[in-house]
């Protein structure tokens, strides 16, 4: 099946009150290239937590716009693509039907899911709601990230296409084990066998399983 995607890229700017982003995105049509470290022109303020080879894109299910515009209906103006600094914007993809190592062609290129976004702080000044980053990590409504399996051309006029499945970990699952469940072992060896789960991810749940803690998420959640 075949996923029409809106495609956005964004630079840095300064925000009042929190570190600069390239949050605040703007939508490109036409043909773009698309590397290893993502969509020509797109930009990350903070490199060591956001893009990178294995968060070369960030991925936003649009229908969840909805959601976040009925429980804010004074802000609902807000809530539209691409307000959480998406790259790709679909109908139809969400972390339930999307899993970890799912590979999808788009244009020229193949990309492959990594891990589910993990909302930080920023969140809360881009939309003036002071904890707007847990919610969405509550929630599970989070999105996803790809690294670039195969580099090339890619354009809005391109719709993404499943080529390969290759765990039964869903964005969502993984969302579950992460942040929603007490410690649990074999919930993170499942998550840890699931192919292409990013090193970052990949780290977090060994280190778990090493320590038998789960580390505190508040500085990413609600800054310092």
């Amino acid at each position: 099946m075949n996923y029409p995607a809106n495609v956005f890229t964004g630079k840095v700017r300064d925000y009042d009150g929190s570190r600069p982003s390239a949050i605040a995105k703007l939508q490109v049509d036409g043909e773009l290239t698309l590397s290893e470290l993502g969509l020509a022109g797109d930009e990350q303020a903070e490199k060591k937590i956001h893009g990178g080879p294995e968060r070369a894109l960030c991925h936003y299910p649009r229908e969840h716009y909805q959601h976040w515009a009925r429980e804010y209906p004074a802000q609902a103006d807000l809530f539209v693509a691409p307000a959480f600094g998406e790259n790709l914007s679909t109908d139809g993809l969400t972390e339930h039907n999307v899993f970890i190592g799912d590979i999808y062609r788009w244009g020229e290129t193949l990309i492959q899911v990594t891990q589910p976004r993990s909302p930080c702080f920023k969140l809360n000044y881009h939309f003036g709601i002071s904890d707007m980053s847990a919610q969405l990590q509550n929630a599970g409504k989070t999105g996803w990230l790809y690294r670039v399996v195969l580099a090339g051309n890619v354009s809005a006029e391109a719709p993404l296409e499943l080529a390969s499945r290759l765990s039964d970990v869903s964005v969502y699952d993984a969302c579950a084990i992460a942040w929603h469940m007490p410690f649990d072992d074999d919930q993170y060896r499942r998550l840890l066998s699931a192919a292409g789960l990013s090193t970052s991810w990949t780290r977090t749940m060994q280190k778990r399983r090493i320590s038998g803690q789960i580390e505190d998420n508040s500085r990413r959640l609600w800054g310092s």
